[in-house]
């Protein structure tokens, strides 16, 4: 009982360090006075100077952009990814594979960025929407591919035997086996790609040039100029939009787990 207690306090303690700057954040985002302390009265006006600027709006649009752009062509080459390194026959390629795959996780965003940044250099690659989307789909890659990879070490194969028993084909395998029981984990990868990219600044500002910006990119940019609470009501927003992404995807996480779990009934 008594480390049940403990365990609840640590885990409110570090729910409040994690959440209390968030939170202090949003709350001055309303203060009338314009600044970070001493809240004299309410106002949404920082809200509407950010929905009035029209350059960061555009802003807005170009990183809803990139982020479903790159989850959408991320998600489909992670799912192939996490196909072949499931399937490879031979373990030294499999775990090179997966070994491959996990270097953009464990290196540093600065190490990424930069490595990007030369690479478009040396290609002549001009930096803007192209070199943005494609840094974006290189490191969501593997994101989606250890998402999806647990889903398929739990499937067992018997359900593929099965389905070829009953003269399915490699494709009737693949679409009406396969694809509908790693669902959750493909979802849980486009999801974690989404917010990846929405959130991203280290990799972004290496390979974004004049005239392209991305969220990040601009609330940095303008936090150097000096505090201004519509950067408050901004990241107020992106925080929000998470949340709502967050809390979408429990929703179909939830009802995928009871639809396979009334099919399973329904099958018994």
């Amino acid at each position: 009982m008594k480390k049940s207690k403990w365990g609840t306090i640590y885990l409110v303690l570090v729910f409040v360090i994690l959440y209390a700057p968030i939170f202090y954040m949003i709350f001055y985002s309303f203060n009338k006075g314009g600044t970070m302390h001493n809240f004299s009265g309410f106002t949404l006006g920082y809200y509407k100077e950010v929905f009035q600027d029209t350059r960061l709006l555009i802003i807005v649009l170009n990183t809803f952009v990139i982020a479903l752009l790159s989850s959408v062509i991320a998600t489909v080459i992670g799912v192939c990814g996490a196909l072949a390194i499931k399937f490879m026959p031979k373990p030294f390629a499999k775990n090179s594979l997966l070994s491959l795959n996990n270097v953009l996780i464990v290196s540093p965003d600065v190490i990424i960025g930069a490595s990007f940044l030369i690479f478009f250099t040396i290609l002549g690659v001009k930096l803007g929407f192209i070199s943005v989307l494609v840094s974006h789909i290189a490191f969501s890659i593997p994101i989606v591919v250890l998402m999806i990879l647990p889903k398929l070490q739990e499937m067992s194969p018997t359900l593929m035997d099965a389905a070829r028993d009953l003269g399915a084909s490699q494709w009737q395998v693949l679409s009406k086996v396969i694809l509908p029981y790693i669902m959750p984990g493909v979802l849980a990868g486009f999801f974690m790609a989404l917010t990846y990219s929405l959130d991203d600044f280290a990799v972004t500002f290496f390979v974004t040039g004049n005239g392209f910006s991305t969220l990040a990119v601009e609330i940095y940019s303008r936090a150097r100029q000096g505090i201004s609470l519509s950067i408050n009501a901004l990241s107020t927003l992106i925080f929000l939009f998470t949340i709502v992404l967050v809390i979408g995807y429990y929703f179909i996480s939830k009802r995928n787990t009871t639809k396979t779990i009334r099919t399973g009934a329904t099958k018994e």
